[in-house]
């Protein structure tokens, strides 16, 4: 009897130590989830959205890895970024803060905001208004515009007005091995515009689809509120 009673302990311990390495490898190699705990991306994601990453999309750094470690310098099986895509990276500031925001400008590029309107190698991007107000897009107030990269990828952005702090900015140059990123809430991010370029070592992964999205009106203990803090129709939802 002892013996069987050891040996199911056992057993049990090496389902645990099977599953958190698996758990491991998938998050490392694979997929990570992430949350949004700040406004400055919405109306594409909103507080209190959860989103997996595809951490083999830009290949390897060593923030690709729990606590940036093995410290090494550079990317393996690396992969290009692409203009318009939703990336979570580490803040250059720190090495550690996660952050995520909307690729916009790519090395060599040159990039400045006039007016409000982001301007990408000298030309003015394609701005679309589609909505006087963002209330139901997770903010009180604002204009929702549709915006059109070179690329031909349209998302839409948030702006308060254009002539907020951070809608005229001085010529930014894009230096070889980094990437310009941008909040979607245009007036309410802390994005390349104050924190600079971001290194591509710094990329953790593109962002890819929702898997949970809750309006926060319920707490952890509040059971019987889940069924309306939840938002349903963001639910496996294409970051886009």
């Amino acid at each position: 009897m002892g013996r069987k009673r050891a040996g199911g302990v056992g057993e049990t311990i090496r389902t645990v130590v099977y599953a958190v390495l698996i758990a491991l490898v998938v998050r490392t190699f694979l997929f990570e989830p992430f949350n949004i705990p700040s406004g400055s991306m919405i109306p594409t994601l909103l507080v209190g959205d959860y989103l997996f990453v595809s951490k083999y999309s830009y290949g390897y750094s060593r923030h690709s890895f729990p606590f940036s470690f093995p410290p090494y310098s550079g990317r393996v099986l690396s992969g290009e970024p692409e203009r318009g895509d939703v990336a979570v990276f580490k803040l250059p500031t720190d090495n550690s803060t996660d952050y995520i925001k909307r690729i916009v400008g790519l090395p060599g590029d040159s990039i400045q905001v006039q007016d409000g309107i982001l301007q990408i190698n000298g030309e003015a991007v394609k701005r679309e208004r589609v909505a006087a107000k963002a209330g139901d897009a997770g903010g009180s107030g604002g204009i929702i515009y549709v915006e059109t990269l070179p690329s031909g990828i349209s998302h839409r952005i948030r702006e308060s007005g254009d002539a907020e702090f951070g809608d005229n900015t001085p010529v930014f140059e894009v230096p070889a091995g980094a990437y310009f990123v941008m909040g979607d809430n245009r007036d309410n991010s802390q994005d390349s515009r104050f924190i600079g370029p971001v290194p591509a070592e710094n990329l953790v992964g593109r962002a890819e689809f929702l898997f949970f999205s809750t309006d926060g009106s319920a707490a952890l203990w509040e059971v019987w509120k889940w069924p309306l803090a939840v938002r349903w129709s963001r639910l496996f939802e294409r970051v886009e």
